[in-house]
């Protein structure tokens, strides 16, 4: 079969899981003729990703999310106001995405949770089969809890969900753990899109902590606990622009820019990690046996719910505050799920090849 990807380019999750899904597919005797990533001003495609993707790839301006001046949390009311402003900027790109189609004729657009390809179901109407595919997508599922309260921001997210996946064939979760299909949403549960460059990795113990940040404005935190705790080794990968390649403040703390091949090389080798609460990173930490402290970024209610989804999983122990300190006493604590996870990961080739072939 013949495919086109539409692809989110706000952080890498994303992009590792269209990485993975392309090198199954292409693997297996069928085509990924064209590449489709959302562009953002806030995020440059990675290196890594067009280096892996082998096939024309094409940024279009997408809606994505807005943070506040600190760079640090969501700001629900600019985020709506600064993507209806842009309305027909997002037009050209659904037209973009309608002669892109009409050219490769696929056989099938698989969605990896941008706007724009639900904007193009909804607008065009194509007679092509739509496959959504985001972990976002399992917070549809009957059994999955919420935090509480945050009622608006829940129907928000679920609104989001419809839209992105308008007119799916199918629409595939995304999940830490089996759970049960529900063929009257279309709903299908389905494994981590892991890459083979962390399947392949012989994990160790050393004695420094792991940070990504999505958003730059928690370094303070992170010199913070560095002032405290200067004896303990920190990597932390961020990708603030006007910074070099890499800021080394002491023996003890660096800054890297993100950089795939160093940033699996050192969550191989760390004794925990800190992030924002992104799915397939902390997926990544549990297929290496890392215990994981996720910080949901301020007001990014989708990650609040990676959180609480993970922490019940195993993965670790979630907070409100970006604090090195929380994941240094829960060490002692940490109960390793891995092959647990690993067994439901090498599931993921045939699960997908299954799914998209019926």
């Amino acid at each position: 079969m013949k495919y086109i990807f539409i692809v989110q380019g706000e952080g890498r999750g994303h992009m590792t899981q269209a990485i993975s899904l392309y090198h199954i597919l292409t693997s297996n005797g069928h085509e990924v003729s064209h590449v489709i990533v959302g562009k953002s001003k806030r995020r440059v495609i990675p290196k890594f990703f067009l280096e892996q993707i082998q096939v024309p790839i094409t940024q279009l301006e997408s809606p994505n999310f807005i943070t506040d001046k600190n760079n640090r949390s969501v700001n629900v009311l600019k985020t709506l106001t600064v993507n209806l402003k842009k309305y027909r900027t997002f037009l050209g790109s659904v037209n973009e995405i309608d002669r892109i189609t009409k050219e490769e004729r696929p056989d099938a657009i698989i969605n990896f949770y941008d706007f724009l390809g639900g904007l193009y179901f909804l607008l065009k109407r194509p007679k092509i089969r739509h496959i959504a595919l985001a972990h976002q997508f399992l917070l549809n599922h009957s059994e999955f809890d919420f935090p509480k309260g945050r009622f608006y921001d829940k129907r928000s997210l679920l609104l989001g969900n419809r839209l992105a996946s308008y007119r799916a064939e199918k629409v595939l979760g995304l999940s830490f753990q089996p759970m049960k299909d529900e063929s009257g949403k279309k709903l299908f549960v389905v494994p981590p899109l892991l890459r083979d460059e962390i399947k392949n990795q012989n994990p160790t113990s050393s004695n420094h902590f792991l940070v990504y940040m999505v958003n730059h404005g928690y370094s303070n935190e992170v010199r913070a606990f560095h002032k405290k705790y200067p004896e303990v080794p920190i990597h932390c990968f961020w990708d603030k622009k006007d910074e070099p390649k890499e800021v080394k403040v002491d023996n003890n703390l660096t800054f890297h820019q993100l950089d795939d091949r160093k940033f699996i090389d050192y969550m191989a080798s760390c004794k925990g990690y800190l992030t924002t609460a992104g799915f397939e990173s902390v997926c990544e930490a549990m297929y290496l046996g890392k215990p994981v402290l996720m910080v949901p970024v301020e007001g990014h209610y989708e990650q609040m719910c990676n959180a609480l989804d993970a922490k019940k999983a195993g993965a670790g122990v979630s907070s409100k505050i970006f604090d090195l300190e929380i994941l240094l006493d829960y060490l002692p604590n940490h109960k390793d799920v891995g092959d647990d996870f690993r067994k439901w990961c090498h599931s993921t080739s045939e699960t997908f090849l299954s799914i998209l072939a019926s």
